[in-house]
């Protein structure tokens, strides 16, 4: 169902800064995302409902704002980096959101992982809305990525100009910039890449713990299985055996990553695809499963890879 269109303005009334590069959701991935614009000379305006993560972006140079609609008030360019496709339009929509106040011909990025359809609806209300253009852009390269600056942006873009027009901002934050087609198309990049990516950890993650179960030690077996076929993210950068590597999660409790929770949420994204083109997915629907079952366990905060620790603990 297509939502109204978003026409309506309020009357409180925001300074304006035209220049200013918008960003909205600073989590574990925004936070770190927002400050390399501002060392690539951005001036950043940022909203998150989280005052100390607010306070942060201002102690690296940013401004801060109050809601979505002062953003919107002061920034002809926005990103939005939001957990769930329910967050986006209530960023974009609701009281205070973006719509209410935004300029004419802003652009709007989008870096949530959401469904192709929302996207495709906040684009079209986007194009009501002063001519505006949205582009989806979800991420891959995770935390670490995103703090260097080397993420790929998947992008979904209708024309390869609006494309370029966002080329200065998402180069100042990522490495490979892909226009993937037309709005929501860089949604279903990440979404094949998150379903390969959830299982592959779960691979990894037996593989490891056989392993360590047959008496070998997990460095020696991730060495071997990271010069061999088995080779893959999940076990040269990102390995979920505790003391394998350092500075991933595994090595902090599995705090700090990407959450179970939301790698479940991008599970269900591509289930529920499957099932509007009818392409089977079986090792996704035991993924999800087994997602599922970790974060019923107490486990959703935590990063996707503590799916090692949840299996050994089924022994």
């Amino acid at each position: 169902m297509m939502l109204a269109r978003a026409s309506t303005r309020h009357s409180r009334t925001f300074s304006t800064a035209t220049q200013a590069v918008g960003f909205i959701g600073l989590g574990n991935m925004g936070s770190r995302m927002a400050p390399n614009l501002i060392k690539n000379g951005h001036q950043v305006v940022g909203f998150d409902v989280s005052s100390q993560a607010v306070d942060e972006l201002v102690q690296a140079g940013g401004t801060a704002a109050s809601c979505p609609a002062e953003v919107a008030a002061q920034a002809t360019t926005i990103i939005t980096m939001l957990p769930n496709p329910a967050l986006v339009k209530h960023v974009f929509y609701g009281e205070d959101g973006i719509f209410s106040t935004s300029l004419p011909d802003t652009m709007f990025i989008d870096s949530s992982t959401i469904d192709p359809t929302t996207c495709k609806e906040v684009s079209a209300s986007a194009a009501e809305n002063g001519n505006s253009v949205f582009l989806d852009a979800p991420v891959s390269g995770g935390v670490g990525g995103a703090e260097a600056g080397t993420l790929t942006f998947m992008v979904g873009a209708e024309s390869d100009e609006v494309f370029a027009r966002a080329g200065d901002v998402l180069s100042s934050m990522g490495k490979n910039i892909v226009r993937c087609g037309g709005v929501g198309t860089g949604q279903v990049a990440k979404m094949c890449n998150n379903l390969a990516l959830a299982i592959s950890m779960i691979g990894t993650s037996e593989a490891m713990l056989l392993g360590k179960a047959s008496g070998m030690d997990p460095k020696v077996l991730a060495d071997i299985m990271n010069t061999s076929t088995a080779r893959c993210w999940s076990s040269d950068t990102y390995n979920p055996c505790p003391g394998v590597m350092e500075g991933v999660p595994s090595s902090r409790g599995y705090e700090g990553g990407f959450g179970v929770d939301l790698m479940l949420k991008d599970l269900g994204l591509a289930t529920d695809a499957s099932k509007l083109v009818r392409q089977p997915l079986p090792m996704a629907g035991l993924a999800q499963q087994l997602y599922a079952l970790t974060s019923a366990h107490g486990n959703g905060h935590k990063d996707f890879g503590a799916i090692f620790e949840f299996l050994e603990k089924q022994k």
